[in-house]
């Protein structure tokens, strides 16, 4: 789910804008420029002394669209070879007509597109609420099945039960807006520019008693809300609207859920795992601003400045769009998986998640369909500040149902770096010493946004997995013939590590401080410099096959 980070409300992601001093930071290099980034720029000047020639890899990226005409990204894009553009029909014959650069499995035949959806815990409860609501159930009559339907039912009741305090939150938040837009249009006539943020309103001097008190009113709220100072004022009231539009949504969700707009525009059977073949070929959608952001961190253009283009592997992005505003559908995401894997992509980018899975089967079952076909997965870990050794989230490596865990999955938590936040640990990031494999960069990255030539800043262990996912590919264009499970060993042993591991980083706005190791399984921040030398060591290393000793004839 796509989420907004004000410093009141700390779980949410915020859409932002900084200046040209954070720009990329995540590519720097600790040990040069004393920044916790990933050295891309020392791993490109690695590979320039190798020799080596890159390879054509594809990533998919399953997330909630991508703007084609981003210029950044439109020429990159993965284009299917094999379907003939715009003539309504299936050419390769896979059961999708005229996906030629990916495919949308939240579309309608008719053009029409699915933009939002209920949380996945309201569908459940709504799915059992005649069943279950206000009856007296005796659980020694229900099946294994049932027991834990309604044992899930019986946990989402109580978490969809909005509280007293959650309601002051939100009348306080829509009171803010409202008396933002009033100031804001204030300021707005007496300055001539309505893309005015608190940093440019700041120096300005109002003409008139009027408009000196609306920008001090501004400034104070904006101080108070602990909204950025760099965001524009349309920017501002935009994410506001979101914030209470989604906090309506779920205060309202337990006695009136969304339509069904599944059922009115893709009309599948949902239940139906066979009933595979639906969807259109509109990979942008309503809302390409999280996907275009993403893609465009799985792409990570060097600067110009490197002078290490010519170094660049042939990377094609296939979009597929399969997340709503909302928690994504499990058939969706299964579906998604299966269609990059059979369509040549080696490396999938998940930044999504929710709480609950009830349809798990199909996912870990396209996961391992991945991992027999040598696809590696990298999915976020979640921006709630949740323990996963202790709660789960979804997609998840571990299967009840198959009994195993699948190794072909990366799970990415978000780092920072006093450049861009207090320190070098989010306090938004999900984590887990057992199930977090290494941290990313995911605080204020910069990246393409949609249209022509827009690009900007977000922040979430969404940003993160992208990151990582662009190593991942650097180091499976330019060896091949290494494995998803190779590559994930390399990532995950080839981490930046404080030379003091017993350090313990305080966590901001939280009166907690961990250890890297306490953070994740690899106990540090992933680095694309330290990942080429361990994968060229790799490759070059002899297989266990070719250290058997050869049989002589007797």
């Amino acid at each position: 789910m796509k989420q907004l980070l004000f410093t009141f409300f700390s779980l949410f992601i915020s859409f932002i804008s900084w200046g040209q001093p954070t720009k990329n930071w995540h590519w720097k290099d600790y040990e040069k420029d004393s920044v916790h980034g990933i050295s891309l720029q020392k791993a490109y000047q690695l590979l320039a002394t190798y020799g080596i020639e890159p390879s054509p890899i594809i990533v998919a990226v399953i997330d909630g669209g991508i703007d084609t005409n981003q210029i950044d990204l439109k020429k990159i894009l993965w284009t299917n070879t094999a379907e003939i553009p715009n003539n309504h029909l299936d050419d390769d014959h896979n059961g999708y007509i005229d996906d030629v650069k990916g495919w949308n499995f939240l579309g309608g035949t008719d053009g029409r597109n699915l933009d939002k959806a209920d949380a996945e815990k309201t569908r459940i409860y709504h799915q059992f609420k005649n069943r279950y609501e206000n009856k007296i159930v005796d659980t020694l009559t229900l099946n294994n099945i049932e027991k834990k339907q309604f044992a899930i039912w019986q946990e989402v009741s109580k978490e969809m039960e909005f509280s007293d305090q959650e309601s002051v939150n939100l009348q306080y938040i829509s009171m803010a807006m409202n008396a933002l837009k009033k100031i804001g249009s204030t300021i707005k006539k007496d300055m001539g520019d309505s893309n005015f943020s608190a940093n440019t309103l700041a120096p300005y001097q109002p003409i008139g008693r009027i408009a000196l008190e609306a920008k001090a009113a501004f400034l104070r709220t904006v101080n108070v809300l602990g909204i950025d100072k760099e965001i524009t004022f349309p920017e501002i009231i935009q994410d506001l609207e979101e914030y209470i539009e989604s906090k309506e949504r779920l205060a309202n969700a337990k006695q009136t859920p969304l339509a069904n707009l599944r059922a009115d525009i893709i009309k599948d059977h949902y239940y139906n795992f066979s009933d595979k073949y639906y969807g259109n070929n509109d990979i942008t959608g309503p809302n390409a601003k999280h996907g275009t952001h993403v893609a465009g961190l799985v792409a990570s253009f060097p600067d110009s400045s490197w002078l290490v283009n010519k170094l660049y592997p042939p990377i094609k992005i296939m979009a597929i769009r399969a997340v709503p505003d909302g928690d994504e559908y499990d058939k969706d995401i299964a579906l998604s998986i299966n269609y990059a894997v059979d369509n040549g992509a080696k490396i999938i980018n998940m930044s999504f998640g929710k709480s609950y899975s009830p349809e798990q089967i199909w996912v870990d079952s396209a996961i391992r369909y991945a991992a027999k076909n040598d696809v590696l997965i990298i999915h976020s870990a979640g921006n709630e500040f949740y323990n996963l050794d202790q709660k789960n989230v979804y997609p998840n490596p571990y299967s009840s149902t198959f009994n195993d865990s699948a190794k072909n999955i990366l799970t990415i938590g978000a780092s920072s770096d006093s450049l861009v936040g207090e320190n070098i640990l989010t306090d938004f990031s999900n984590y887990g010493a057992k199930v977090v494999d290494v941290l990313s960069p995911g605080n204020k990255i910069y990246s393409t946004l949609p249209g022509k030539n827009n690009h900007g800043f977000l922040s979430g262990t969404s940003m993160a997995s992208p990151i990582v996912s662009n190593i991942a590919a650097l180091i499976r264009s330019y060896f091949p013939l290494l494995t998803a499970i190779q590559v994930k060993e390399i990532l995950i042993k080839s981490v930046w590590q404080p030379s003091d591991k017993n350090l313990s980083y305080p966590i901001a706005q939280r009166e907690v401080s961990k250890k890297l190791e306490e953070i994740n399984k690899a106990g540090g921040i992933v680095n694309a410099a330290n990942a080429i030398e361990l994968a060229k060591a790799m490759a070059a290393a002899p297989s266990p096959k070719s250290n058997k000793k050869k049989r002589t004839a007797p």
